[in-house]
């Protein structure tokens, strides 16, 4: 007979990592994401504070940005967004430059951070690919031979690596990219990763879940552990996710079957009144970006 496992729904981990997630006595939540993707144990320093970590229920990017050490004490720039639509791609490479802008301007030496990881966590459809992690990096290869990598100079070898014949890519003081496609995933898991996957598709944890950081989720993710202010939060959230998925979920439809301006300027007013941004808007619709951002409510 097959085993039941026991699970628990637990509340969404988007609202978790702007709230309860930043609380020091809950970091090995996100430590153990970390440590469960790159293999290694990294220890939180600090979040980033800017204008992408403000809590707020306008903030509709679901995107933090935490300086982390590994064991050795370099530093590492994680920028973690959590969403479910839009021009997604155009906003993850805005998000990694702005991390690195913000993180200069409050006088840090950007070659202090040894790597800056942009992890992303979507459950729509991107892209033709079939699998639920994707990793991307930015190498320089030479046009007319391939197999010519840009290599960092001895100097800057030594200033990024310490090592003047550490003989490391150009590529390797770029960001690294990683999206999670989690509604991909449909298979038992059987490694750390897996299971953190498993977790963001269904907000339930097994109870034979071993993943570092799972064990936390299990205890600082209840819905009943939360207090009566973090809950009104979160169901205000719950709402406010549910009705943006229906009027996305609507606007496509009735675009479809419309598909003349005016059914699309009826549904452009629908999703500014539920407040999304003019640039999400045009993305759905089609319609011009000036249009919709001169658009009365």
């Amino acid at each position: 007979m097959q085993k039941i496992e026991n699970m628990e729904k637990l509340i969404r981990f988007d609202w978790a990592i702007k709230r309860l997630l930043r609380n020091k006595a809950n970091h090995e939540v996100i430590e153990g994401l970390l440590e469960s993707l790159l293999g290694e144990k990294f220890t939180i320093e600090e979040f980033l504070e800017s204008e992408s970590n403000m809590d707020s229920e306008t903030d509709k990017f679901n995107r933090v940005d935490i300086l982390a050490k590994d064991t050795k004490g370099q530093l590492f720039i994680f920028e973690i967004q959590n969403d479910r639509e839009l021009s997604y791609f155009h906003r993850i490479l805005y998000g990694t430059s702005k991390v690195i802008t913000q993180y200069m301007q409050l006088g840090q030496d950007y070659s202090n951070v040894k790597k800056i990881y942009s992890i992303n966590i979507v459950y729509f459809d991107l892209w033709q690919g079939k699998d639920y992690v994707y990793r991307g990096s930015t190498e320089f290869r030479g046009l007319h031979d391939e197999n010519d990598v840009l290599k960092l100079s001895p100097g800057q070898n030594e200033k990024f690596f310490g090592n003047k014949k550490a003989g490391k890519a150009v590529s390797d003081i770029f960001p690294i990219y990683y999206l999670f496609q989690v509604n991909n995933f449909d298979k038992v898991a059987t490694t750390p990763l897996d299971e953190w996957i498993e977790f963001l598709k269904t907000d339930e944890v097994k109870s034979s879940a071993k993943a570092p950081g799972l064990a936390k989720v299990r205890e600082c993710m209840r819905y009943d552990s939360l207090t009566d202010e973090e809950k009104r939060s979160y169901d205000k959230h719950l709402e406010a996710v549910q009705y943006q998925r229906s009027v996305i979920e609507t606007g496509r439809e009735e675009g479809r079957e419309e598909g003349d301006k005016a059914a699309r300027l009826s549904i452009a007013q629908t999703m500014k009144k539920a407040g999304m941004s003019p640039q999400q808007i045009a993305d759905m619709t089609n319609l011009p970006l000036e249009e919709i951002k001169n658009m009365p409510l």
